[in-house]
């Protein structure tokens, strides 16, 4: 068995791919209704629309299987997101990638696979819409047009997604996916006794910027400030414009020396900003931060009205001494 190699460009691949929001979430019939149809277009006993993780395939939708997931380093899905095209396995049996594959020696034995790439619009493949049966099968290239089609309409729904829970200006999540990603990071922070903090950021004289060079330039100025946070912040932490010119970040594991040591990054990595940039203003902010221990009793409305007050409070304190 041959595991597929990782593409090249796999950490954007995987912020494309978690920047959907759609990793562990509940079946949804517009995706289930496409996985339906090419089981039954192309008579085989298994349809999946697969997304491809760090180290697992996560089926959103499935047909003909009892699982939600299985292990990337086994999975087909994995090679498939290698090529631009429509991947087509005959017999996996003849296949040295996959002859002694455990999916292939064993449940669902897999023999005919056939998968096309969901790709979205900054090129990255974030899994496939794919076909498996029990059975060896010819595929004709009239077929292959069939599946890819089938899959632009599961590319389609993806994007519908993704333009729901996407600022549109600066490309990270807004306030509604923001919602949906820190509430399954408090609930897993939860399980496994972690904590977490809340950082609430608002940018400061942001009017002024508007009033003095206008909304063009207040809109660079958005967009430099997101370039900023993801440049700081890890993968791991979910950032997002939460409204006008608020922005927040929810980070988890952290103790409160190392949340020092990172806010103290991002103030070094601004101000490199602000002295390299050649603009006539400097981008400059208030923040706040707020942490929660695993389990405690703060709800996430909470969480981010006690981390708007402590912002809020700094920027009090900015304004007077100004």
């Amino acid at each position: 068995m041959l595991v597929a190699p990782i593409p090249e460009n796999e950490h954007t691949r995987l912020e494309t791919l978690r920047g959907l929001h759609i990793l562990d979430t509940m079946a949804e019939e517009r995706f289930d209704r496409i996985t339906r149809l090419a089981r039954r277009l192309f008579s085989v006993s298994i349809s999946v629309v697969s997304l491809i993780d760090s180290d697992r395939q996560w089926f959103k939708s499935v047909q003909g299987l009892d699982v939600c997931e299985t292990s990337r380093n086994i999975s087909f899905c994995g090679h498939a997101i290698n090529q631009p095209t429509v991947m087509v396995v005959p017999d996996a049996l003849n296949d040295p990638r996959f002859a002694d594959n455990p999916l292939v020696l064993a449940a669902p034995n897999i023999r005919f696979y056939a998968g096309f790439p969901l790709t979205m619009p900054n090129g990255m493949r974030v899994g496939t819409l794919c076909i498996i049966d029990d059975k060896p099968k010819e595929f004709s290239l009239q077929d292959e047009q069939a599946l890819e089609d089938l899959g632009r309409l599961v590319e389609d729904e993806l994007l519908s997604i993704q333009q729901n829970t996407l600022d549109a200006l600066t490309a990270i999540s807004n306030r509604r996916g923001f919602e949906l990603l820190a509430e399954k990071t408090l609930a897993n922070t939860d399980r496994l006794g972690l904590s977490t903090s809340l950082i609430f950021f608002d940018l400061d004289y942001f009017k002024e910027i508007n009033d003095e060079f206008g909304h063009e330039e207040g809109d660079i100025a958005l967009k430099s400030f997101a370039k900023l946070l993801i440049d700081c912040f890890r993968e791991s932490d979910v950032i997002a414009r939460f409204a006008g010119d608020e922005f927040v970040v929810l980070l988890s594991q952290r103790e409160q020396v190392s949340v020092d040591s990172v806010l103290q990054r991002f103030a070094d990595l601004v101000k490199q900003h602000n002295q390299q940039n050649g603009k006539s203003y400097a981008l400059a902010y208030s923040q706040g931060v707020v942490s929660r221990q695993a389990k405690q009793k703060m709800d996430l409305c909470e969480y981010l009205a006690l981390a708007d007050q402590a912002m809020f409070i700094e920027k009090a304190k900015h304004h007077k001494s100004d």
